[in-house]
C-alpha cells in the first residue's frame, strides 16, 4: 500500500510503498477513505512532540471502511463498529489499558500506558490501517467522508474543551481554524455568544469566524470587546493565556486545548485573581466521541475542508503551518 512515513523530524514526510498491515486480536483492518491534518501532525513533523519509534505513519482523523475483522474483535462494545462493509471513525486515542484508576474512573485519556494513533501506532496517511475496534466510532449519516474526518480530532477534542466552559454564554476561541469552526457552529445552535480571536491582520480567518456565527471577531493580542465567561484557546501560543485571563470576567476559565504549546510567559496574580481558572485538556474519551457524533447531526455541523492527495501531504502540512488554511485539511488517499 501507499503511505506518507515519518522517518526524522523537520524532513518532509515520505510518500513510498510499505507493507500492508494485518489486524491482531481485537483489531479491524480500514480501508482509508480520508484522514484529517492536525496540527499535532505538525508538532510530530516538526519536532516538537517526542515521537516513541520510526518509521510512523502520521494521522489521527481516519474516516475508513471495515475490510477484516481479527479475532475477538466483533465480541462485547466493540461489534458495531467491527463489521465489515461499516464505516468508522479513529480519533487520537487509539488504545488503554483499561484497569488503571483512570481506565475505571472514566479518565481513560489520562491512562499513562495510552496509545494515541499517529504517534504511538500507525495512522491514517495511508491507505489502509490497522485500529483497536473499541476505538473505532459509527460516522453519523449525512457527513460525507472528507466531511466526517475533521470531526474526529477538531470535533472531538474541541467538544471535551468546549464542555468545560459549563454554561458560558459568553465564549471567545482564540485561533479559529479546524476546532474553532466546528465549535463555534455547536455553540450558535445553543445559543451561546461567540467571540472570535485570529492573528494580527489575518482579515480572512476574521471573515470566517463571522461568517460561522461569532458575533465579533478581531486581534488576538487586543481586549475582548466585552468580558467573557470562558476563554479557549485552540492556539499552540502560550503568550495568549495572559491575554485571555485578562479577557475573562471574575470566575471565568481560560481553557488550553492543544497537545502543545509553547512556554506561558509570567503574569501578575491579579489577573488570575477573582477566582478565574486555568485549564487543559488531554485527549479525549470514548464517551466524548459518542457524544459529540451523537450531537454533530443535530446542529448540523458542516465542516469547511480543503483536500489534497496523499502525495501532497508535505504541501498540506505547509499550508496548515502557515495558517493559508479556513477550516480543515483532510487528505484523501483514494485519489
Amino acid at each position: 500500500m501507499r503511505a506518507a512515513v515519518f522517518s526524522r523530524p523537520r524532513s518532509p514526510l515520505q510518500v513510498t510503498d510499505v507493507a500492508d498491515p494485518v489486524p491482531g486480536p481485537g483489531q479491524v483492518l480500514l480501508h482509508v477513505r480520508a484522514c484529517g491534518v492536525c496540527r499535532t501532525d505538525l508538532h510530530i513533523v516538526d519536532g516538537e512532540l517526542a515521537v516513541p519509534r520510526v518509521p510512523l505513519i502520521p494521522g489521527h482523523q481516519i474516516v475508513g471502511v471495515v475490510e477484516r475483522v481479527g479475532a475477538g474483535a466483533a465480541k462485547g462494545a466493540a461489534a458495531a463498529a467491527a463489521r465489515v462493509g461499516q464505516r468508522v471513525g479513529v480519533p487520537w486515542l487509539g488504545w488503554s489499558c483499561g484497569t488503571c484508576e483512570y481506565c475505571i474512573s472514566g479518565r481513560e485519556n489520562l491512562c499513562a500506558q495510552a496509545k494515541f494513533t499517529g504517534l504511538h501506532l500507525d495512522g491514517g496517511f495511508a491507505e489502509r490501517v490497522v485500529a483497536d475496534a473499541r476505538f473505532c466510532f459509527s460516522i453519523p449519516e449525512g457527513f460525507t467522508d472528507l466531511q466526517a474526518a475533521p470531526l474526529l480530532c477538531g470535533g472531538l477534542i474541541g467538544y471535551r474543551a468546549f464542555r468545560m466552559a459549563g454554561a458560558a454564554a459568553r465564549i471567545g476561541f482564540y485561533g479559529f481554524g479546524s476546532a474553532a469552526h466546528i465549535l463555534a457552529q455547536v455553540a450558535a445552535f445553543q445559543k451561546r455568544r461567540v467571540f472570535a480571536f485570529v492573528r494580527p491582520g489575518d482579515a480572512a480567518a476574521r471573515e470566517f469566524a463571522l461568517r460561522l456565527g461569532a458575533e465579533w471577531a478581531g486581534d488576538s493580542t487586543g481586549p475582548a470587546p466585552e468580558p467573557l465567561d470562558a476563554a479557549i484557546i485552540f492556539a499552540p501560543d502560550g503568550a495568549l493565556v495572559p491575554l485571555a485571563l485578562k479577557a475573562v470576567a471574575r470566575g471565568g476559565t481560560v481553557i488550553c486545548a492543544g497537545i502543545h504549546m509553547s512556554d506561558i510567559p509570567a503574569f501578575p496574580y491579579r489577573d488570575l485573581w477573582e477566582e478565574r481558572t486555568i485549564r487543559s485538556v488531554a485527549n479525549l474519551t470514548r464517551q466524548d466521541a459518542i457524544e459529540f457524533l451523537e450531537l454533530a447531526p443535530r446542529v448540523p455541523v458542516r465542516t469547511e475542508v480543503e483536500v489534497h492527495p496523499l502525495s501532497e501531504v508535505n504541501l498540506a502540512l505547509d499550508r496548515l503551518r502557515s495558517g493559508a488554511v479556513s477550516g480543515s485539511v483532510v487528505i484523501n488517499p483514494t485519489r
